[in-house]
């Protein structure tokens, strides 16, 4: 248990720590990596979404036994960003170093699969 903790956690922190720059670099993005956003609600609604599972993250690591359940969401929610970097990367829409963004989710990913199995109930011999 204490290894979801600690997984938890630290995912929850290093959320907090890159997504709260985003809020605001929305015009430094769009001129360092144009062209620029042209759809703000779907930036601002990305940051929004990926901000509040930080702290849904937060909330597994009081208690990963108790909220066990919402580490398979917790899993989709990192896979699903690292499976749409790839897939762009694989069309040839974004180069390898934009693919590497993607890194820390699919680590934090695997930790999280690992974290559900390492709090599975072990039934009684």
């Amino acid at each position: 248990m204490k290894f979801a903790r600690i997984a938890f956690w630290v995912a929850g922190g290093w959320g907090v720590l890159v997504l709260t720059p985003l809020y605001f670099m929305f015009d430094t993005i769009g001129r360092q990596d144009p062209p620029v956003i042209t759809h703000p609600q779907f930036f601002y609604g990305f940051a929004g979404v990926t901000m509040a599972w930080q702290f849904a993250f937060f909330v597994i690591a009081t208690n990963p036994v108790r909220f066990r359940p919402m580490m398979i969401p917790s899993v989709l929610e990192k896979l699903a960003y690292v499976a749409t970097v790839v897939f762009l990367h694989l069309q040839g829409r974004l180069s390898p170093s934009q693919l590497m963004t993607s890194a820390p989710d699919a680590l934090l990913g695997v930790l999280f699969l690992v974290a559900f199995y390492a709090t599975r109930e072990v039934p009684p011999s």
